[in-house]
């Protein structure tokens, strides 16, 4: 009986541990997975785990999207492409894909995406203006912006 009792305990005390890992920041599903089973956690305790943090909230995919969304467009100045890509990663839905992404302001963004071509404008010292704008093209787009948005910017106001 005692060691019925133990299993529980033990149960309980790696959910408390979960929950503040999940309490400490935003996680998704993966990244809780891959934290419960580096805990040497077998697969029934892991999903049964997960399944109770979703039911009270302490995970939710939406919401990691979101936050993530916000954080990487607002910390890290990453374009929605960027962002897209290591959401997909994280095996994000694309329902909490786009609910992320709708977290952007797209006058902000815009901003965001003119300050970064203004600033890589003055760093290219190239003088044939087609290889100089392919160049910042690149660049923008490697920071995740989408290509058509950035040519866009380019063509109207630099």
């Amino acid at each position: 009986m005692s060691s019925k009792s133990n299993t529980d305990n033990d149960f309980y005390r790696i959910l408390e541990k979960a929950r503040k890992y999940c309490a400490f920041q935003e996680r998704c599903h993966q990244e809780l997975r891959e934290k419960l089973y580096s805990w040497l956690l077998p697969e029934k305790s892991v999903e049964q785990i997960i399944s109770e943090l979703i039911s009270e909230g302490f995970v939710s995919e939406e919401r990691f999207a979101k936050a993530f969304s916000r954080g990487k467009f607002r910390i890290k100045r990453w374009g929605k492409n960027k962002i897209t890509n290591e959401l997909k990663r994280r095996n994000i839905s694309e329902y909490s894909i786009r609910k992320g992404l709708k977290e952007i302001d797209d006058k902000e963004y815009n901003e965001v995406l003119k300050n970064l071509i203004l600033k890589k404008s003055k760093e290219v010292t190239d003088k044939n203006p087609y290889t100089r704008n392919s160049k910042i093209a690149n660049y923008a787009a490697s920071r995740g912006f989408e290509p058509e948005l950035v040519w866009d910017l380019l063509k109207n106001e630099f």
